[in-house]
């Protein structure tokens, strides 16, 4: 069997992969905001739903499944618990009557507002762990990292 750290034609030691490293990076980021959330009784996708509302307003289901990236299916089951925690409302669109928009609630708002004040403490840690150009640079690093993500992930047929 092939070993799968050795340098394969990239020249590039396994562990030194930049999908690795992004993938590592990612999962410590998702483990932080999981725990810090598990705590205020939300999933990273609830937080995020309360997040979308909170900056854009009242949104369809529609709209926020892509501002979270899920499916409608999965949006319908994140609001539909979000509701019943009375995190949020939704009330029929006065342009559609078929589609709902959703708001945050008072209760809502506390919840998101009690749980960004523990998610900023990372935000602030990372931030603080680099120099403005360093912060500046990682960013621009990151988005070009991103772009190529993005473009090489094969589109459905």
């Amino acid at each position: 069997m092939a070993d799968p750290t050795a340098n394969h034609e990239s020249g590039v030691p396994a562990e030194d992969y930049l999908c690795s490293r992004i993938r590592r990076a990612e999962q410590a980021l998702m483990g932080h905001h999981e725990a810090v959330l598990r705590g205020h009784g939300l999933t990273m996708t609830q937080y995020t739903v309360l997040l979308a509302l909170s900056a854009e307003g009242d949104m369809s289901g529609a709209q926020l499944a892509r501002a979270c990236g899920v499916t409608q299916q999965t949006m319908a089951t994140v609001l539909t618990g979000l509701q019943k925690k009375e995190l949020i409302a939704r009330t029929p669109s006065p342009v559609h009557a078929k589609v709902l928009l959703t708001s945050l609630t008072d209760q809502g708002r506390t919840v998101l507002d009690r749980a960004y004040q523990e998610v900023i403490v990372l935000e602030r840690a990372l931030s603080d762990a680099f120099t403005p150009e360093q912060h500046a640079a990682l960013c621009a690093l990151l988005e070009r990292a991103t772009e190529v993500l993005v473009q090489q992930t094969p589109r459905r047929r």
